[in-house]
């Protein structure tokens, strides 16, 4: 087969002859046990992997991965074992072909669970050894290339695929070329119309515009002998789908986009760089805001470049990027370079340091995702590819996707950073932690000890890093809280039946573990903390199991509350209890105990009714601060919101929210109070009752939950 000899001089041309041989053999082993079989196009299926393998040779990969490259279907596609594959080619080889096959003998509920499934079993396999997604992306773009003989609707789902999660990838991995190629591939197949009309007028276009280009091509070159700069003049045409992409986000005509070609320049070194965008500035005006440093602040990936935007002859736009010889080099291969130059020590030990981190921060998300899905959505966050670039107090310069948050760069500088913030300043004046980073801005994160994530932070972080180890403290805290207030409702269930705690042995609670199939005893007393399990019925279970038992008639356990009992004890914001009320509490499956007023309206009108109700009392020595609801109804004049705010800080009370509804000559205000207990509140109504304008002044328990 004519593509096989050419794979094998491709090879050859920087591989040992024993190296060749090895892949000899992989390319036999290969195209027998795929004999017969046939691809859609009607090819014979050897020519796929030979196409793989074809792809990854002009980045000079080693031996082992053209050869899984070559063997990567053949576990999943025909008869052999991946045993086989390492009996006959080395457990390395045997390990790359297993990263690549799909979880096709598990069976899943849906096939976005299985698609899932499998890239967490790739990207898994590929923080282990990055040949796997190089391989992968190689795979994945010949069956681009061929995607003709495929149906419509599986075209179109294999693009989008494409699309969102394997271009991005190629794309954060530096591989240039491979990223052009499969989103133009991609925009081919799910738009043809759109892709045909412009393809058309790209070609009209660049045979307008090529003396303009020619000229311009012929001034650079010659502003930069002129000015001792050595240096490489190349044209470049921007991509198509880079060319839609613009004229979607700023809504233009093909007409109006007049930066379709660009320039790109190849010097000796760095400060050549900056010489060469001194003569260019000096040539043709630069279009202000349009300068961009990625060699000071390289991007994610490794990429490292000047990039300006010049008014050219005929007010066209110029647009420029500047580079060595060594990054371009970079640019093109990204952290494939380290097989295509080997010698090229230093920036190429900076991307692979780059690359190892973000496949760790992968890791980090695998093993704290709840679910494949899950992880596919931090998966898809992570691919983002604008960055924002911002530095620490000490002066490191930190990346992170364009909408990041103060809370997003705690977690980017260390995860206890970011389960500790409290605060953050940017550029030296404190912000909320949800304010949105911008480029250059300078961050410093206030923490303190005992300081825990918060909910909320989910609803604005963009991290997956971030999100993940929010999520994964979340459960955890609320795990240890739950299984905490169980044990404290069980031991309530326990006095009801005259049984002491310390009667039930460890055999009693792991007889009742089987039994019930939970997996230890927390998890009981976590699902009985959250109205999953009842505490009376797992009390009489273990009873019943215990000699002791007596079964007289109790008295009656009443559980106390502390207010800082966090996740697993939730104080009802329709009535919003506060210490020196009279409480109630009620068990809601998989919330925990949520504390009512014995009055609260919502359990009159029987919403608060669902669940199992408990006696519950405050704690003598509580000193946290609780919202409680005040109406005020004031009469109109300058002034009166400034003498309240100013009564409520006297009296010792902080203001969480204020509004207010203007009814003629009167105005009603709504305020959120901190107050330590029903005292506390007493002094702050008494204090504003003093204030002339206040005509009356309520406590409001009928605030909707």
């Amino acid at each position: 087969m004519a593509d096989a000899e050419t794979l094998l001089q491709e090879v050859s041309t920087y591989l040992k002859p024993k190296d060749v041989e090895h892949i000899r053999q992989a390319l036999e082993f290969s195209g027998n046990a795929h004999k017969g079989q046939l691809r859609k196009s009607g090819d014979p299926y050897i020519s796929h992997p030979i196409a793989v393998a074809r792809i990854l040779t002009p980045l000079h990969l080693d031996a082992q991965a053209i050869m899984a490259a070559l063997l990567h279907d053949v576990v999943e596609d025909t008869h052999i074992s991946n045993e086989e594959v390492a009996k006959k080619f080395g457990k390395s080889v045997a390990e790359l072909v297993d990263g690549l096959s799909k979880l096709d003998k598990i069976e899943f509920e849906t096939s976005e669970d299985a698609q899932a499934e499998n890239f967490r079993k790739m990207l898994l396999a590929m923080a282990r050894d990055v040949r796997v997604i190089l391989i992968k992306l190689a795979d994945r773009l010949h069956n681009m290339r061929t995607l003709e003989s495929m149906s419509r609707e599986k075209c179109e789902r294999i693009s989008r695929e494409t699309m969102e999660i394997y271009a991005p990838i190629a794309n954060r991995l530096g591989l240039n070329a491979i990223y052009q190629e499969l989103e133009e591939l991609s925009f081919r197949h799910l738009h043809p119309n759109r892709y045909a009309v412009l393809s058309k007028a790209l070609k009209v276009a660049r045979g307008n515009r090529r003396e303009v280009v020619g000229k311009i091509l012929e001034a650079i070159t010659q502003r930069l002998k002129e000015n001792h700069v050595i240096a490489q003049v190349q044209g470049r045409e921007k991509h198509l789908y880079g060319i839609y992409k613009k004229m979607q986000a700023k809504s233009l005509a093909f007409s109006e986009v007049l930066d379709i070609y660009g320039f790109r320049i190849l010097v000796e070194d760095i400060p050549s760089c900056y010489l060469a965008l001194g003569v260019l500035h000096g040539l043709y005006k630069p279009i202000p805001g349009k300068f961009k440093d990625y060699i000071a602040i390289p991007k994610g990936n490794g990429y490292q470049s000047l990039h300006t935007t010049l008014f050219g002859p005929y007010g066209t736009p110029i647009e420029v990027q500047i580079r060595t010889t060594e990054m371009h080099r970079i640019a093109e291969a990204g952290v494939a370079s380290h097989w295509l130059y080997k010698n090229t020590e230093t920036p190429i030990n900076d991307l692979q340091k780059k690359t190892h981190q973000w496949l760790q921060s992968l890791l980090e998300s695998l093993s704290q995702s709840g679910s494949s899905v899950e992880f596919l959505e931090h998966l898809k966050v992570d691919l983002f590819p604008d960055e924002v670039y911002v530095f620490t107090p000490k002066g490191k310069i930190l990346a992170l996707p364009r909408g990041a948050t103060a809370v997003d760069f705690a977690y980017s500088v260390h995860t206890d950073i970011g389960n500790r913030c409290v605060a953050a300043k940017v550029n030296f004046e404190l912000v909320p932690l949800r304010t949105e980073l911008r480029n250059g801005d300078r961050v410093e994160i206030i923490t303190a000890a005992h300081a825990k994530p918060n909910p909320a932070w989910l609803s604005y972080v963009i991290t997956s890093k971030a999100r993940s180890q929010i999520r994964h403290v979340l459960k955890t805290m609320h795990f240890d809280e739950s299984t905490r207030l169980g044990e404290r409702l069980l031991n309530q269930a326990f006095a009801s039946l005259g049984v002491k705690p310390q009667d039930i042995d460890e055999s009693q609670w792991e007889k009742l573990v089987k039994d019930t199939t939970a997996k230890s005893r927390e998890e009981i007393l976590a699902d009985i903390g959250l109205g999953r399990r009842l505490n009376m019925v797992i009390a009489r279970q273990l009873a019943r199991m215990s000699e002791s038992g007596t079964h007289e008639l109790p008295s009656s356990g009443v559980i106390t509350i502390q207010g800082t009992e966090g996740l697993a004890v939730q104080f009802a914001k329709c009535c919003r209890p506060i210490p020196g009320d009279p409480i109630i509490g009620v068990i809601k499956h998989g919330q925990g105990l949520i504390v009512h007023t014995h009055d609260c309206p919502m359990l009159r009108k029987g919403r608060g009714s669902t669940g199992e109700w408990l006696d519950v009392t405050w704690d003598r020595h509580i000193n946290k601060p609780f919202d409680v609801n005040i109406k005020l109804i004031v009469a109109n004049q300058r002034g009166v919101l400034a003498k309240a705010a100013a009564a409520i800080a006297e009296s010792e009370s902080n203001i969480e929210n204020v509004h207010f509804t203007n009814e003629g000559d009167y105005t009603t205000l709504y305020f959120t109070l901190q107050v330590n207990n029903r005292m506390h509140l007493a002094n702050v109504m008494r204090s504003l009752r003093k204030i002339p304008e206040v005509v009356r002044i309520t406590r409001v328990k009928s605030v909707p939950a």
